[in-house]
């Protein structure tokens, strides 16, 4: 014998109605926030250098910057040298002090590191760093982005414009072709 069920109210066959129309809605909207967050990186970094962090044990490569390298040395106002590189990494991490990081990958590069643009507190790391005078604009990748923070630093002598410097770029070229940190952080030696 078949059982009978109670006819539903057209109340309940309307909110029924709209419930199954709000799952496909949901759906997408769930698929889209959890795409989101599985490419971006948001979270407490550490600072490996001066343009490198890493994020929950993800590197990151902050796109379209140049730092000096952890070992490169520039000279100061007063022309003694002093490790600008190791000053980068300290500063970034003195700014970014335990906040919590938003990463926005770009691309990977050839040493399979995330390249992506940072920020802190709504900060763009790579201007912050290109603006103080504690990395260059790339324009190799940037295509100019950070170049107007770069001219205010210069015409501001902050960081590395307060003295002499060999763009990382070089000093990298310099250490792979045999040199040693002091003689690739000298002008004069670091064009391979």
């Amino acid at each position: 014998m078949a059982e009978i069920q109670p006819a539903q109210s057209a109340v309940t066959q309307g909110t029924n109605a709209m419930s199954m129309h709000r799952i496909p809605v949901m759906l997408t909207i769930l698929l889209l926030s959890s795409w989101a967050c599985a490419n971006d990186f948001v979270g407490q970094a550490s600072v490996i250098d001066g343009d490198t962090l890493q994020v929950h044990g993800t590197r990151i490569r902050l796109w379209g910057i140049d730092a000096p390298e952890s070992s490169q040395l520039c000279r100061g106002p007063d022309s003694n040298l002093y490790r600008c590189g190791a000053k980068a990494a300290n500063d970034l991490d003195s700014f970014i002090a335990r906040r919590p990081v938003n990463c926005t990958p770009v691309a990977e590069d050839q040493y399979g590191r995330t390249v992506a643009t940072c920020s802190v507190g709504g900060a763009d790391l790579g201007e912050w760093l290109v603006r103080n005078g504690l990395a260059l604009d790339w324009p190799q990748y940037s295509k100019g982005r950070y170049a107007a923070a770069e001219r205010d630093a210069d015409r501001s002598g902050r960081g590395m414009w307060t003295g002499s410097y060999v763009e990382p770029w070089l000093f990298r070229a310099c250490i792979r072709a045999g040199g040693t940190p002091t003689n690739c952080s000298d002008d004069a030696n670091s064009h391979p």
